[in-house]
């Protein structure tokens, strides 16, 4: 299983990675809001995770970390 990390103080919320993970791993925070003012991601299934990193690569502001 891969690991995540996110640097949410900086997301702002664009959703590009959930729209990209194959596995529906991410979400967009439905109760938490980060100091920008958005609703940052998070990992709702992290266990599906298969470390592809299509979403580290498509986050414009390199806030994911995938670990293997």
């Amino acid at each position: 299983m891969a690991k995540l990390t996110f640097k949410t103080d900086n997301c702002k919320g664009c959703g590009l990675c959930v729209d990209v993970c194959p596995k529906d791993v991410l979400r967009l925070s439905p109760e938490k809001i980060n100091k920008k003012g958005h609703h940052p991601v998070e990992a709702a299934r992290p266990e599906q995770c298969i470390g592809c990193g299509s979403c580290a690569i498509m986050c414009p502001d390199f806030i994911i970390k995938v670990e293997r």
